[in-house]
Order: C-alpha cells, then sequence, then structure tokens
C-alpha cells in the first residue's frame, strides 16, 4: 500500500476544505468532548500548583488518541457509513478521502498519542489509552452489528478520558477518580440511547444493532434510558462524597440529575421523536453543567 503526500490532501471536493475535512474525519466534537472530560479529569486530581508542562503533555497526548481513535472507526465503517444519510458526508464515502490515507494517517495520530503519553505523562496513563482505543476499535466497533448491548460495551472506552487526567495528575487510580470514570459510564447510555432511538431506521437500514433495532415497542430502550439515568443520581454526587468537591457541587449535582431523570421518565412515557431529542438535549446540557459545577466547587 503506497500513500503520497498528495492523497492525504486530495481528493476534497471544491465544496469542502481542507481543515473541515479533517475536522470530520477526527470527528472534531467528540474529541473536543474527549480533551473537555480529560481536562476536568487532570484539574480534580492536580494537588498543589498547577502543572502546565504535565497538562499541555496529557491533553496532547489524548487529543492525538482521540482524533486517531476516529480516524481509524471511519476507516473500518467507511461500508456502512455510505448506507446512512447522517454519515454519508463522511470524508470516505463523500470521496474527501482514500480509505488508505485514512488508515494510515489515523494510525500515525493513535502512536504518536500512546508514545507522547508514556514518555510525557506516565505509562498508567497511556495503558489507559490503549485500553480506551482497543475497546473502542476493535470491541465496540464490530459488536454494533452483532448485539445491541454494544451501547454499554461502548460506553466503557468513552467514560476513560476524565480518569486519564485524574492519573495523569496522581499517577494512580482511587475511588474518587473512578467516580469520574461511573459519571461519564452512566450519562452516555441514555444520551446514546436517545440517539438510536431518533435514528433506529438508518441504523437498521445500515445493518447496526443498535437496542431500538431489536426493541419495536420501545419498552426495553425507554425502561434502560432510565434506569441509567437513575444510576447517573448516587455516582454523580460522589465526587462531593469523596471529598473532591463540596456542598454546592452535591445540591446541584442533585438538582440537575433529578431533571436529567425527569426527561428520561418522559421519554419512556412518549417514546416519540420529540421525547427522544428532548432527553438529547438534556444530555448535552447536563454534562458541560456538571463537569464545570466540579471545577468550581472544587476543594482538594
Amino acid at each position: 500500500m503506497k500513500v503520497t503526500a498528495t492523497d492525504m490532501a486530495t481528493p476534497v471536493k471544491a465544496s469542502k476544505g481542507t481543515f473541515s475535512v479533517i475536522a470530520d474525519l477526527v470527528k472534531a466534537r467528540l474529541t473536543s468532548l474527549v480533551l473537555l472530560t480529560t481536562l476536568v479529569g487532570f484539574y480534580l486530581g492536580n494537588q498543589g500548583p498547577a502543572n502546565f508542562p504535565l497538562l499541555f503533555a496529557v491533553m496532547l497526548g489524548t487529543g492525538l488518541l482521540a482524533a486517531g481513535a476516529a480516524t481509524l472507526n471511519q476507516y473500518l465503517e467507511r461500508d456502512f457509513d455510505k448506507l446512512m444519510p447522517r454519515t454519508q458526508d463522511r470524508p470516505i464515502p463523500a470521496g474527501h478521502m482514500s480509505a488508505d490515507a485514512t488508515l494510515v494517517f489515523g494510525g500515525i495520530l493513535s502512536i504518536i498519542g500512546l508514545v507522547e503519553l508514556a514518555i510525557f505523562v506516565n505509562l498508567l496513563t497511556a495503558m489507559l489509552g490503549a485500553l480506551t482505543i482497543a475497546l473502542y476499535l476493535f470491541v465496540y466497533t464490530p459488536l454494533k452489528r452483532v448485539t445491541s448491548l454494544n451501547t454499554i460495551i461502548g460506553a466503557v472506552p468513552g467514560a476513560l478520558p476524565p480518569l486519564m487526567g485524574w492519573t495523569a495528575a496522581r499517577g494512580s487510580i482511587d475511588m474518587a477518580g473512578w467516580s469520574l470514570f461511573a459519571i461519564l459510564f452512566f450519562w452516555q447510555l441514555p444520551h446514546f440511547l436517545a440517539i438510536a432511538w431518533m435514528y433506529r431506521d438508518e441504523y437498521g437500514k445500515a445493518g447496526y444493532v443498535m437496542l431500538p433495532n431489536v426493541d419495536p415497542t420501545g419498552a426495553r430502550t425507554g425502561r434502560q434510558a432510565l434506569s441509567h439515568t437513575l444510576g447517573l443520581l448516587p455516582v454523580s454526587l460522589c465526587p462531593a462524597v469523596f471529598g473532591v468537591t463540596g456542598g454546592l457541587y452535591f445540591v446541584g449535582a442533585a438538582i440537575m440529575t433529578l431533571v436529567f431523570i425527569g426527561c428520561a421518565f418522559s421519554f419512556t412515557r412518549h417514546l416519540d421523536r420529540v421525547s427522544a431529542r428532548r432527553l438529547f438535549f438534556c444530555s448535552i446540557i447536563y454534562l458541560p453543567l456538571l463537569l464545570g459545577l466540579m471545577v468550581f466547587d472544587k476543594i482538594t
């Protein structure tokens, strides 16, 4: 397989610039979320004066890993992305970038990210990064066409970035660090189930086995969305319980999570696109507000 510099930059359609193509390839919004959660994990885990070189190192390595994983995911799913309207404009199916170039680009980003974390951060954080990319690419991605349990499995690599930030700051994992992982884990499930419900027809036509595609009535989808949001309530309070944040966070997290639960309950009652969109938007508002409150009320 021979890949030239021209392959990497072209074939970009005139309607889309190179920057936009790369942003789509690395899933810029998803990578930004990964970086945000990593940053919060580092800030909460940091003790003493801020270590900006270490912060830069973990953000750079994690960002490269996230971008590489997103790129390789699109390489693996290139044939299926053509079948869904919401993914047909991704770089490979839209003809903006060749599959070979995507594979090389994603591989380079991932390797550099892992090496950078191992050298400039610590081996534990690098190992968590390797676990993240392995689970995402080689477990979650293929399971999307096999079992609806893929959503639960995929929530594991999605929840590791804040733990990577924590281990970068402290060099170890404790219960407070795991609580950040648990928050991201439980948050993802209603978030993804809302998306899967809204796009269940597209997922079905593309051959993805999402829960709404094997749950015609939506009863199981609704129950899981609600149960995992309920599970989020106790874990969202753990940063305060473990002494990372104070009472303001405890009260605020409880109120926000109850609102989130209310949206999930509404979804279970109606099981329509309106309630699914409400749950989705509630989820994307909830997470940054919760993380911001953690940062604001940090006490250690």
